[in-house]
């Protein structure tokens, strides 16, 4: 085997200083980078790191109010909390492992333990201010890129006591990422809802929280909750939590005002605890999955010391708090359903239908399973891609499944499609709207259960086998009716697979626009427009559906250049409310809908 050629000398050896370190490998302190359109994108982490210092002053019980504003990239944090001491300003920000949260007496409940949140947010920032205000005198200075520029102290009477920092994501490493309005204010009402009293005003509004969690539950179930939340707090544990019609169970869980996105010890021992406080109310022996069926409930809990995963902190690692956590809250679940008989009542009768629902479902199952055995070892609609034939290659990494509407689309797309990576789905005709039917449908509709068996997402997201699945319906009524018809199918029952970015929508081009020397495909009448204009003696061509496109022309719109636009939920507890007014049997409703905003659309 040939060596190859380089020289590896002590040459080759690099020390990077701290600063370098933070901006050469950014997802090391931040995640990932994204461009602003994602919940955790890195530019929402740079806002976290500066707000959780903010919010740790009012944890130790200074500053009640957080002003944040954000004009297009430019960031302002202002907190009334102590200030930074004086005389170390510029090396809290600026110098990796220093600052007060290794101190108990100072911070007792903190997310920043590293020392290196504030400091990553200069080093990736093209501008940084930071000013410390402390009974009328300030400290602070300017940042470029992580180096100083200026020092600044003076008097400020007057002034409140607090810090104040403003920051500009540097381009270099974040591109041209914004910031999203609504994930902001998504980030700040958790924040809220975490620390009851604490007013956030963002851009002059003002977010605030008087009930905790129980406010959080309450935004993201709206009145599908079938019992008011019960709600537990205490100086270490909060807890709140219900259960609404849907089909999954929803947690949310926090350490130390963090939101922990990936869970770790304290949900799942929030989980296992709920599931043993319940058995022991209703004295039985309920299974988990039929407690936990339909719950939406969050845990907040204080650390002195959490270990998290990573820098980003999404996961806590310390089991060694489990089983004392467990067994307290199974306490909690149980005296909070003892307290609120009616609840309790309610609760047990929910897990009841789920446990004989779930019996149903099974008889169901077996017999479709049985059903599907005898027709065909095979999925009769799916064309699969070599990559899953391949023991070598990991399981559905970089493959896609496009679902089309007919043989016509299928065969275009079937006959010009990467055979190693991608996978054609084929719908027999429009699939069921299934917006008010129950989880056995899709075992009795043999469309639906061949679809489910095609992506193995029965049990869970565990065995997807395709990353990306792609909608590839015609640009019409019909196709859009379908593409809807399919949305509804995977919103119902697995939202998780919408939730977690692995649904999308293929767009292919409306026209063609070619002359003798030139061709041009355009996704909407203004390229088209545009496209007539600057070729001259065009002919143009209107796709009426994809079997139109030949495979010769396909290839170019699945391939490389392949256009997906994601679907993605801006707010997950609304979901229900949406699919049973669009795709419900509420069609006087609906139509009175349309009208209304016909009449609006004609007088504008």
């Amino acid at each position: 085997m040939a060596k190859p050629v380089h020289n590896y000398d002590e040459s080759k050896i690099q020390t990077l200083s701290a600063l370098e370190h933070i901006r050469k490998r950014t997802g090391m302190y931040i995640g990932r980078v994204g461009d602003g359109t994602q919940y955790d994108d890195g530019i929402y982490v740079l806002l976290k790191e500066v707000v959780d210092n903010a919010v740790d002053e009012f944890i130790m019980g200074y500053g009640k109010r957080i002003e944040i504003a954000i004009q297009g990239t430019k960031v302002s944090v202002r907190d009334y909390g102590r200030g930074i001491p004086l005389g170390k300003v510029v090396e809290c920000v600026s110098r990796i492992n220093t600052g007060a949260k290794y101190n108990d007496d100072v911070f007792q409940f903190s997310v920043g333990l590293n020392g290196v949140g504030t400091k990553a947010v200069n080093a990736l920032s093209s501008a940084f201010l930071v000013q410390s205000h402390r009974d009328g005198q300030f400290a602070g200075a300017r940042f470029e890129r992580g180096e100083i520029v200026k020092e600044l102290s003076g008097k400020c009477p007057g002034a409140e006591n607090g810090t104040l920092i403003e920051f500009e994501p540097d381009p270099e490493i974040f591109g041209m990422a914004v910031y999203q309005d609504e994930l902001v204010q998504r980030r700040l009402r958790l924040y809220a809802c975490l620390h009851a009293g604490l007013a956030l005003v963002y851009n002059g509004a003002e977010i605030v929280s008087e009930n905790g969690l129980t406010d959080l539950i309450l935004e993201e179930v709206g009145e599908e909750a079938v019992y008011g939340p019960l709600h537990h707090r205490s100086p270490t544990l909060e807890i709140a939590f219900t259960h609404t019609q849907r089909f999954n169970e929803t947690f949310f869980s926090f350490v130390n005002g963090q939101f922990t996105s990936d869970g770790g010890t304290h949900l799942s021992a929030f989980r296992e605890g709920f599931l043993k406080g319940v058995n022991e109310f209703a004295k039985a022996k309920f299974d988990g999955d039929d407690v936990r069926e339909s719950m939406v409930g969050a845990i907040a809990i204080r650390l002195k010391d959490p270990v998290f995963e990573s820098q980003t902190k999404n996961k806590l690692g310390n089991t060694e708090i489990r089983s004392d956590l467990v067994a307290q809250i199974r306490d909690v679940v149980a005296d909070l359903l003892h307290r609120n008989p009616e609840a309790a009542d309610v609760l047990v009768k929910k897990i009841q239908e789920t446990q004989d629902l779930r019996k149903e479902l099974q008889t169901v199952k077996k017999l479709a399973r049985e059903r599907s055995k005898s027709v065909s070892i095979r999925i009769p609609q799916l064309k699969d891609c070599k990559s899953h034939l391949d023991p070598r290659r990991k399981r559905g990494l970089d493959s896609m499944l496009f679902i089309t509407e007919g043989q016509s689309a299928a065969g275009s797309i079937t006959s010009c499609r990467n055979v190693a990576t991608q996978g054609v789905f084929t719908l027999r005709g429009k699939p069921l709207n299934v917006a008010e039917l129950n989880r056995a449908i899709m075992y009795t509709n043999e469309e639906l259960y061949n679809l489910m068996r095609a992506l193995n997402i029965e049990e869970s997201l565990d065995g997807l086998r395709f990353q990306q699945v792609i909608m590839a319906t015609d640009a019409d009524v019909d196709g859009l009716h379908i593409r809807n018809l399919l949305l509804t199918f995977f919103l119902r029952f697995f939202e998780p697979l919408v939730l977690a970015g692995h649904l999308f929508i293929l767009e292919t081009p409306l026209f063609r626009v070619r002359n003798k020397k030139e061709t041009r495909y355009c996704y909407s009448e203004e390229e088209r427009d545009a496209a007539i204009s600057g070729l001259r003696g065009a002919e143009v061509t209107r796709f009426k559906g994809l079997g139109e496109i030949s495979p010769g022309e396909f290839k170019h719109f699945i391939g490389p250049q392949m256009r997906l636009t994601p679907v993605q939920v801006a707010h997950e507890h609304k979901i229900p409310n949406l699919l049973r007014f669009y795709m419900g049997r509420n069609t006087p409703e609906r139509r009175q809908f349309i009208m209304d905003h016909l009449r609006v659309a004609a007088e504008d």
